[in-house]
């Protein structure tokens, strides 16, 4: 680990609005009002963090539901902006946040690792050079040139998980997806995660699997309510939130 600084979040706020639905009886009050009122609630999913992430790391973001990890890991990889803060991110980011994100639907799975390869980045002589691999790697040769709307979750996990790992990323961020698809091509995720790590790329993970992050993670960090609670080694972090359950 190098005293890079990848990844750095300053005061950063996050606010969703909740719309809720209302009896028939509560609408007409409020329209006869004159729309005084808010018929939303809002929600607070980041409330002031501050984070930095070194080159080298692999940190484990943790917590119950609504706790604010997944919406880190947004921000993190520029799918959303904070309200509040700073959130700056150096190098290639790639990985997984939603299964088939990025990905065209009305085109073959060959056209979307082009796609998805020069969103993240990439030449397309690079993307020529690896697209072998990559197609390897996913184990769906013999459907890529089939439209990716044919495609099964977990076929779209194979090749989402086969193009981000294959451009050589500096940021890998991993969110909840290997939870989709067979075991022994999690396994094989795991262990291509691994691999990424030991080469000194930064991981971030957002998982409920507590093993797992304590066997790939070095740093654990535990959120609750949009704020961090814990920030230390992971194993530590994993009892910090088994305590709370």
């Amino acid at each position: 680990m190098s005293d890079t600084v990848m990844v750095r979040l300053r005061g950063v706020g996050k606010e969703f609005v909740l719309r809720h639905t209302r009896s028939m009886k509560e609408a007409l009050v409020w329209l006869i009002k004159g729309r005084k009122g808010d018929l939303s609630a809002k929600f607070k999913a980041l409330d002031g963090v501050d984070l930095d992430i070194r080159e080298g790391e692999s940190v484990a973001l943790l917590g119950f539901n609504g706790s604010g990890k997944s919406t880190t890991l947004k921000l993190i990889s520029g799918v959303m902006r904070p309200d509040e803060g700073s959130v700056e991110v150096q190098g290639r980011v790639a990985g997984l946040i939603e299964v088939g994100a990025g990905f065209h639907h009305d085109l073959p799975g060959r056209d979307n690792v082009y796609l998805n390869a020069a969103i993240l980045g990439m030449e397309e002589e690079q993307i020529d050079a690896r697209f072998d691999d990559i197609v390897a790697f996913s184990e769906i040769g013999e459907f890529i040139d089939t439209e990716v709307k044919f495609y099964s979750s977990g076929m779209y996990l194979r090749l989402a998980f086969a193009v981000a790992v294959h451009t050589d990323p500096d940021v890998f961020l991993v969110d909840e997806i290997l939870a989709v698809g067979d075991e022994p091509f999690q396994k094989k995720c795991i262990r291509r995660i691994k691999e990424l790590v030991a080469a000194g790329k930064t991981l971030v993970v957002v998982s409920h699997d507590l093993d797992l992050v304590a066997d790939i993670c070095q740093r654990g960090i535990v959120m609750e309510k949009g704020r961090k609670v814990f920030d230390g080694p992971c194993t530590e972090a994993v009892a910090f939130l088994r305590e709370r359950h």
